[in-house]
């Protein structure tokens, strides 16, 4: 099998995860519906449950705000960099 590997969107394994845990349609009937290997599914059913803990939990919004804390320093490093770039461009 030399094809190439298919990259599916975070949007389609939420909503096929979504629909596995409803229930209201069997896995082979998703695997028909979605045309997506059943182990697909089952994994995607599951880190969608691992990751339902986060959300409830607060860590979601620490990620974020350790990111925007993050980029805020980078920010600041970069405008730093721009300043000491032009003095030494005026200097030489």
């Amino acid at each position: 099998m030399t094809g190439k590997r298919r990259r599916y969107s975070a949007e389609f394994k939420a909503k096929v995860a979504l629909e596995a845990l409803k229930g209201d349609l069997t896995v082979a009937e998703l695997v028909a519906k979605h045309g997506v290997h059943q182990t697909l599914i089952h994994t995607w059913k599951r880190q969608a449950v691992e990751g339902m803990s986060t959300v409830f939990s607060g860590k979601a919004e620490a990620a974020t705000a350790d990111r925007e804390a993050e980029l805020s320093k980078l920010h600041a490093k970069i405008g730093e960099l721009v300043v000491e770039r032009d003095f030494l461009r005026k200097a030489s």
